[in-house]
């Protein structure tokens, strides 16, 4: 039944809801520097300016995420963190920013990885989940998959007392869990007063404006230009399924 834990939200079904109370806690779980903002940047820009204090987890540390064959890949990783240091910022975050290091493109949803997540659960303490839907279809990025994985088991773990004792943290149970990029959808999140945070929050990331943003050379402003529009057309189509201007769409797992 839908309200057993674990289960999805008890809307699906039944349309997309709309809104969470503020959270006073919320952590946000990606793969690599920037996919937080791409997937919740709005919902978090949000929440922190209501008060809601947010933290970020990275899983890798990015070091793949360039198309200079030359690039020196340590000094992309201190740019990336930079990078997400200053995004989070954007958004008004006040909590921290915390980098498991994990090897980009390498990213296991392991024992020792589930850990991981889960003592920082643990440690932050948060009301509120985010992260990367692992049952996307056709995804191709398995760093994704995995941190999904690893949001949705680390909570599991974080949850209950006798997982991982050896962290010496208390155990704890975070009250939703939103998922981004989720083929099926069932909650959004109106983000009409902080589309402009989550854009500046995308662009601190300038390593990925080529790869990422397809935004480089000559025509870098017309092309930045174009990647908000794309941005803004996404999330007005999401805004429009549920009565506002932009919208971020997310499942809810909402029994925990």
């Amino acid at each position: 039944m839908s309200n057993e834990p674990g289960q999805p939200s008890r809307d699906v079904g039944r349309g997309r809801g709309l809104d969470l109370p503020t959270p006073t806690i919320a952590l946000a779980i990606g793969a690599h520097p920037d996919d937080i903002e791409f997937g919740a940047g709005g919902t978090l820009a949000k929440w922190a300016a209501a008060g809601c204090t947010i933290h970020h987890v990275v899983c890798t540390d990015g070091s793949k995420g360039t198309w200079d064959v030359s690039a020196d890949t340590d000094a992309l990783v201190a740019r990336r963190q930079d990078e997400q240091r200053a995004a989070a910022k954007a958004l008004g975050s006040t909590g921290e920013v915390v980098f498991l290091g994990w090897r980009d493109g390498e990213l296991e949803s392991g024992l020792a990885q589930r850990s991981e997540v889960a003592r920082w659960i643990r440690i932050l303490r948060p009301d509120v989940v985010l992260g990367h839907d692992p049952w996307r279809r056709y995804r191709l990025h398995p760093d994704h998959r995995h941190a999904g994985l690893l949001a949705c088991e680390g909570i599991v773990a974080a949850r209950d007392p006798h997982f991982f004792p050896e962290h010496g943290v208390a155990h704890h149970r975070p009250s939703g869990l939103l998922l981004w990029e989720a083929d099926e959808p069932d909650h959004a999140e109106n983000v009409t007063t902080s589309l402009d945070a989550k854009l500046a929050a995308l662009e601190c990331h300038a390593s990925q404006f080529e790869s990422t943003m397809h935004a480089s050379g000559d025509q870098l402003d017309a092309e930045l230009e174009a990647f908000r529009s794309r941005v803004r057309n996404r999330l007005a189509e999401h805004g429009r399924r549920v009565g506002v201007g932009y919208a971020e769409a997310f499942k809810l797992i909402d029994s925990l």
